[in-house]
């Protein structure tokens, strides 16, 4: 091959670059372990909550105050007693719920009968407090009135004797059955229906009489009476009697005890029966 041939490829070879040869990489090089700083308490992250979570939290523990704890103990008692109320008066609704029609409305005539003497009482009030007041000679109506109030008190304090319309109601006993408290009882059932005077085989009742059981007898005030008993009773008889025998009361007990009880209605019934004036010992007027 001549030379002309070759000078062109020689040419070529010379102008071409000649290879370089790539870097060799750097060793990694260990990087140096820094150690972590804890965060500290108040930086760390917070948890997120629920909304359900933040409400237990507002409410648990629960945070009472004073005035709240008296409160909460007003509530309690107020609803205690509603509902004590509640209770006796769905007994006594379920008690008159069994009752015969003619019973529940001699009943209702009970009722009528004891608001009108309250009412008649308010009026003789009203009219005594008026006369006094429009009297021209107001020392002499005083005492006129304190002579009248004088008597009625003597009436119910047993020291003075009475008489009036009224009932005699006979208990007879041949079992043996019949006990203080069920005359105690029929006491309280009569003073109920507006009895003003009573007195029972011989003995006057008044407000601190007390009845106790006396072997086979019963003791009134420490004055022992035996059966047949016999209450000699002043006040309204149409009021007195149907107190006797409404369901349940004083006469269907005492049937029940093999006991027998007659109540007998009078236009004049005579309490004789005296108690003694007893004087204080301690208590004094206090009016100058």
């Amino acid at each position: 091959m001549s030379n002309q041939d070759e000078q062109p490829e020689n040419r070529l070879r010379k102008e071409l670059p000649a290879e370089v040869p790539a870097p060799a990489p750097a060793p990694e090089q260990p990087a140096e372990e820094k150690p972590q700083q804890e965060r500290p308490q108040d930086e760390q992250p917070q948890q997120t909550l629920t909304g359900r979570q933040r409400l237990v939290q507002g409410l648990w523990p629960p945070r009472v105050s004073r005035a709240q704890l008296i409160v909460a103990i007003l509530l309690f008692g107020l609803g205690f007693g509603l509902a004590v109320q509640v209770a006796s008066n769905s007994d006594s609704d379920s008690a008159l719920r069994g009752a015969r029609q003619e019973d529940l409305v001699r009943i209702l005539d009970e009722l009528d009968d004891r608001t009108q003497r309250l009412e008649d009482e308010k009026q003789g009030l009203d009219k005594q407090r008026q006369e006094l007041q429009s009297s021209s000679d107001q020392a002499a109506e005083a005492r006129r009135q304190t002579a009248e109030k004088e008597k009625q008190l003597g009436i119910l304090a047993g020291t003075v004797a009475a008489e009036g319309p009224g009932i005699t109601m006979t208990i007879d006993d041949t079992k043996g059955t019949v006990k203080a408290d069920m005359l105690l009882d029929t006491i309280q059932e009569l003073r109920a229906a507006g009895a003003e005077a009573i007195q029972v085989n011989g003995v006057r009742v008044v407000a601190g009489t007390y009845l106790t059981d006396s072997a086979k007898s019963v003791s009134v005030d420490g004055n022992k009476i035996n059966a047949p008993y016999r209450f000699k009773v002043i006040g309204k008889p149409q009021d007195l009697e149907p107190a006797l025998n409404i369901p349940g009361g004083v006469v269907q007990t005492l049937e029940k005890e093999q006991a027998t009880a007659t109540v007998e209605r009078s236009t004049k019934i005579v309490v004789n029966a005296l108690r003694p004036a007893k004087q204080p010992d301690y208590a004094r007027s206090s009016s100058q």
